[in-house]
């Protein structure tokens, strides 16, 4: 265990200017998991961090504690700060004192969707991003593929929404969606208020790909031409709509649903 205890430390300063910097996040290739229940999914899914990185008096809470004796007896690195260093670093108010540097998960992208898969189309705010990759991991779905314009998947408030789902999805960013709907292998789904078709209309036992817009504009236009079908989902009430996180969670487990039938 390595402890720092000057901010002027040059670790110290990398470490701050990730935490703070999203675009030092995805120059590095690199992110912070804050907390105990995103530290220890990563273990358990993923293995060993870069790093674990604890406040001092944390040390004696028994959950930090257990997960930093698992990095020491896998022989991990880890780094003690003082809690006025950690605090500085952590963006979780009142955190339990333990995150994880990890390497962002990078894989190629796929020539073509062919299993379960979700298509993020400027899809902006954090906590909807990480809402939906929590109902998609907890509905089984397979991959996620967002534009360039979608929030950062990699991000601390879309980590903190998605609450570990990262860790069993294959994400792929700033992807040329048109030009990925146009290759599918599989139906592709637009949701769309002014779609004909209700989605429990609507044959989901197979592998599908789903598509949602932008909080205020919906799929672009592109989209909704490329997609297979658009779908509606029906709703009682004066509201105009469902939150995009909402809508994407009824019709992920209206696809759970059809297929436990």
């Amino acid at each position: 265990m390595k402890t720092i205890t000057s901010r002027d430390n040059a670790q110290y300063k990398d470490l701050k200017h990730l935490a703070t910097s999203s675009q030092a996040r995805k120059k590095a290739g690199r992110t912070l998991l804050d907390g105990v229940h995103l530290a220890q999914a990563w273990l358990d899914l993923r293995g060993l961090p870069e790093q674990c990185i604890v406040a001092e008096p944390a040390l004696n809470n028994p959950e930090v504690a257990d997960i930093v004796n698992k990095v020491q007896l896998a022989h991990g690195h880890i780094l003690c700060l003082p809690e006025a260093l950690y605090q500085a670093v952590s963006q979780v108010e009142h955190g339990v004192g333990v995150m994880f540097l990890v390497e962002t998960p990078h894989k190629a992208l796929p020539a073509r969707m062919a299993v379960n898969a979700v298509v993020l189309d400027n899809v902006q705010d954090p906590g909807n991003v990480g809402s939906i990759l929590r109902s998609a991991a907890a509905a089984g779905i397979k991959q996620v593929f967002c534009s360039a314009g979608t929030a950062f998947c990699w991000s601390p408030k879309v980590l903190r929404a998605a609450m570990g789902a990262h860790f069993v999805l294959d994400i792929f960013e700033n992807v040329d969606l048109p030009a990925l709907v146009a290759a599918s292998s599989i139906p592709v789904l637009a949701t769309s208020g002014y779609a004909q078709k209700t989605l429990y209309d609507v044959d989901l036992k197979r592998p599908v790909a789903w598509v949602f817009g932008h909080e205020g504009q919906g799929v672009s236009d592109a989209l909704l031409s490329a997609a297979t079908q658009t779908v509606v989902i029906p709703h009682l009430g004066k509201v105009e709509s469902l939150n995009v996180a909402a809508c994407a969670a009824v019709c992920f487990f209206e696809q759970v649903r059809q297929n436990q039938v």
